[in-house]
């Protein structure tokens, strides 16, 4: 899979990568407009061209208080994601090369009050999500906005993943909803953050949505 190449799809309005961008834009200004004042952390998860974050800061009103670390293993897109944050003077983001996978990554960025796993949970396993969703636990800051997607594609697991994360202390702040051709979820930590206990241990397997798919049938 060429992930570069693939951003192009967002080009397209009518898309549902368009569409769920649209709707995953959104929750991160409402969570951005309800962080209380004062400094805003975020990190997001396999960010790509960071096309999500970098599409509200910029015309957000609190872009001064935001530091964001973005970590994205594919260079191409990395350096998009660099490029759009200095054209638009964004000062507080850092773009990280690398697999971001690995919790230490994340060190000295988190618990942080936005944490965004866009574009993860379709290409992982289900006991990655999982495994991914115990350190989010650690990611995210208490009363931080979690936001996530999956495909609502068969076997949905959409309505598994907001179960775990119940069981993990998040609350439901927002969901897509079910007609919608994308899975858009977004949850508020309720709990404590848990320590992290070995930071080069992988938190999922990024294995792609074609080859899950191909197994799957």
């Amino acid at each position: 899979m060429d992930w570069h190449a693939w951003h192009t799809a967002y080009d397209d309005p009518g898309s549902r990568l368009a569409r769920r961008l649209a709707a995953v834009r959104e929750r991160i200004r409402v969570a951005l407009d309800t962080c209380p004042p004062g400094p805003v952390r975020a990190v997001s998860i396999c960010a790509g061209q960071g096309v999500d974050l970098l599409g509200v800061l910029p015309d957000h009103p609190r872009r001064g208080d935001v530091t964001a670390r973005l970590v994205e293993l594919d260079p191409r897109n990395a350096e998009a994601a660099r490029e759009t944050a200095a054209a638009a003077d964004l000062k507080g983001v850092e773009v990280v090369t690398g697999d971001a996978s690995l919790p230490g990554r994340y060190t000295g960025a988190t618990p942080a009050e936005l944490v965004l796993a866009c574009g993860v949970f379709g290409n992982i396993t289900e006991a990655d999500i999982a495994r991914t969703l115990d350190h989010c636990t650690h990611l995210v800051a208490p009363g931080g906005t979690l936001i996530w997607t999956r495909g609502r594609d068969e076997p949905d697991v959409f309505p598994t993943v907001c179960r775990w994360l119940g069981e993990r202390g998040f609350e439901e702040l927002w969901l897509s909803p079910p007609e919608a051709d994308f899975g858009v979820g977004a949850h508020r930590f309720a709990g404590q953050p848990v320590p992290l206990e070995d930071p080069e241990a992988p938190m999922f397997t990024f294995v792609g949505y074609d080859l899950l798919r191909r197994r799957a049938g």
